[in-house]
């Protein structure tokens, strides 16, 4: 963690889920590093077999791939009262992990004022959809002569708490307006009649609206039915205020006719795509922009194996295309997907366990992403082979379940014990500076504290540092366990039975070198004992891992000569390489590094709170014939599944 104490500042007010760093400094419901892909959502034509919801994916933004062979992944005929569905909008909800797609209910063949209906959908897989069908027309009273309702989207108004859903209208003898309403809380219907949401001062005829809020400003694109149709865009601070700005040019970069403009965020920039459909040449055309006002064409940039109508783009996470692939395949032209970080969103300091009760592994982080380092739960992730992994909830919660502590929930370790033929899992972790345990039957929990620290103070004869990072380790040569644990000092001593307190009498400081900083861990092997820590501070790019070995779990130790375990790969962007635990897998020789390093790509650029915005991968562990480690690069790559 870090060597001086701090105040903690925490704010418990909702942040906006797509920033890395938190103005309220707490974890965010969605880190913006963690998008590593795109989902584009679209459909292919005007045939009914064409009129159905198709995706692809892309790890660039530039580069598409479709997924299924290109065929629809939702039955039209299933979800839709016309047997077709066209212009699909998708978003993620504001928690991050609920997605919401809407649809025009609508077969062109049966002519461009034959719809009345919107298909709303829900997930929260991206795969698995719920699906309702609301007609206006037959729904709300007054729209006897409505004559179409064409390409809805979906947009959460922060001031209202709600999902409002837009779209265009068309009744008889008028033109085309934007329209909105509110979607009830299971998206499954409108909550009230649409009002209107724009219409140009002209009056003129628009559709196919698109908004998108960038610093406090929602920008509407949309396309004007005018003699000369296009793209144009107003603007306002507030959704239903009826207050836009107009913006008279046209913005896009073409002669062709254009509609179904869209735009979307490119991940880990400052930068935003505005594409729209050709629809008569059946292409899209792409342009870069940063102020969402000037555009520039980048089409000989894009690639896409098939040809779109009428879509949208949602950036998505790594777990999310995973879930994809592993449901419709991936394109063999598709770049190679990697598997660190292991864990999405922002975590440090992990503790790994395999369990032989379960026969899974489990990683016990620190949940990182809080000002100041100022968590205060812990969480618990399984996996069955080291790759993928699922979350398993709050193990613990500092405020709720330990109240000697509270705050600064750090750096946790766990052991597997089997007393009396029942195992039993102790789990020491760090809360305000001082070491703490709790019991629990199962790996995942709960876990019931012991009622006060273990560790409260520091050993005699130590003036400086902190009483943090516990690790725990049981001796395979006289099933005796021992507890480690500091900052500035390596103090270790012997658990008694009962595993909740310490031995008397055999607390000792562990002498280490200037290199010693925190992060205690170790392992057993081939007769030798390794100790692993953490060099500088958690805050410096330089922070890594460096060993030693002994004959006993309680030193002295002795130093290899080259003793770096990890450490940052510049030409990678990797930084920060520390605070690692160690896993056998079982009956083999075979053993893997669970560490963190500063996010990626966002850290670097984050100052001093790139050291408690972390991320936890695993890469190989691997020992020279004298027994020596071979230091470890660290990559983006990862692992392959363990079996």
């Amino acid at each position: 963690m870090k060597k001086v104490c701090f105040s903690l500042a925490l704010f418990l007010m909702l942040f906006q889920f797509l920033q890395a760093q938190n103005k309220s400094g707490v974890p965010p419901v969605l880190a913006e590093k963690d998008l590593t892909a795109y989902l584009f959502v679209y459909f292919t034509g005007n045939s009914v077999e064409e009129e159905a919801v198709r995706f692809a994916i892309s790890a660039d933004g530039y580069h598409y791939y479709h997924l299924n062979d290109n065929k629809s992944v939702i039955d039209s005929k299933i979800i839709s009262e016309t047997g077709g569905v066209r212009d699909p909008h998708i978003l993620r909800g504001a928690d991050g992990k609920t997605f919401y797609m809407v649809l025009t209910d609508m077969t062109s063949s049966k002519g461009w004022d034959s719809n009345r209906a919107m298909v709303l959908l829900k997930s929260t897989d991206l795969v698995n959809w719920k699906s309702s069908v609301v007609n206006i027309q037959t729904t709300f009273s007054g729209n006897e002569n409505l004559k179409r309702v064409w390409a809805p989207q979906t947009i959460y108004d922060a001031k209202a708490g709600k999902y409002m859903i837009y779209f265009s209208m068309q009744h008889a003898g008028g033109p085309d307006k934007i329209y909105y309403a509110y979607a009830n809380k299971d998206f499954t219907a409108l909550e009230s009649a649409p009002k209107l949401l724009f219409v140009p001062k002209s009056g003129n005829a628009c559709i196919d609206g698109d908004i998108i809020e960038k610093d406090g400003v929602y920008h509407l694109f949309y396309k004007t039915e005018t003699n000369t149709p296009g793209i144009k865009v107003a603007t306002t601070t507030d959704l239903t205020s009826g207050n836009w700005t107009e913006n008279n040019n046209y913005l896009q970069q073409t002669k062709e006719g254009v509609e179904g403009s869209s735009v979307f965020k490119l991940n880990h920039s400052d930068e935003y795509i505005l594409m729209y459909d050709m629809y008569m040449k059946g292409k899209y055309q792409f342009t870069k922009t940063k102020d969402l006002e000037n555009f520039t064409v980048i089409d000989s940039e894009i690639s896409m194996d098939f040809h779109p109508r009428h879509g949208t783009i949602l950036p998505i996470t790594r777990a999310e295309l995973k879930r994809l692939i592993a449901k419709w395949g991936k394109p063999a032209a598709y770049l190679q997907i990697n598997n660190n970080p292991v864990l999405e969103g922002y975590h440090a300091d992990p503790e790994v366990l395999y369990a032989e009760k379960t026969g899974k592994y489990y990683i016990y982080p620190t949940s990182d992403g809080f000002d100041g380092w100022g968590g205060y739960y812990f969480k618990a992730f399984s996996s069955d082979n080291l790759v993928d992994w699922k979350a398993e909830g709050t193990i613990l919660d500092l405020k709720k379940d330990v109240p000697w502590a509270g705050r600064n929930a750090w750096a946790p370790c766990i052991v597997e014990k089997k007393i009396k033929g029942k195992y039993q899992y102790f789990y020491y972790y760090t809360g305000a500076q001082k070491v703490g345990v709790a019991v629990a039957d199962n790996p995942t929990g709960p876990f019931k504290d012991s009622g006060k620290p273990i560790v409260a103070g520091r050993p005699e004869g130590i003036k400086d540092g902190q009483e943090i990072d516990p690790d725990v380790f049981t001796d395979p040569k006289t099933g005796k366990s021992y507890l480690y644990w500091g900052n500035m000092y390596m103090g270790v001593a012997e658990l008694n039975p009962d595993m909740v307190s310490l031995k008397p009498g055999t607390t000792k400081i562990i002498k280490v070198n200037e290199s010693f900083r925190e992060g205690t861990y170790v392992i057993y092997r081939n007769g030798l004992y390794y100790f692993f820590w953490s060099e500088d501070d958690t805050r410096s790019p330089n922070y890594k891992v460096r060993y030693a070995i002994s004959k006993s779990p309680v030193g002295p130790l002795e130093m290899p000569k080259d003793n770096i375990v990890i450490q940052g790969n510049k030409a990678e962007e990797i930084y920060a390489t520390g605070h690692n635990s160690v896993v056998k897998v079982p009956k083999k020789d075979e053993w893997y590094l669970v560490y963190h390093r500063f996010s990626y790509p966002t850290g670097i650029s984050m100052g001093d709170a790139a050291g408690f915005h972390r991320e936890v991968c695993i890469d190989k562990l691997e020992f020279n014939a004298d027994g020596t480690i071979k230091q470890v690069v660290p990559t983006h790559k990862g692992i392959n599944p363990v079996k």
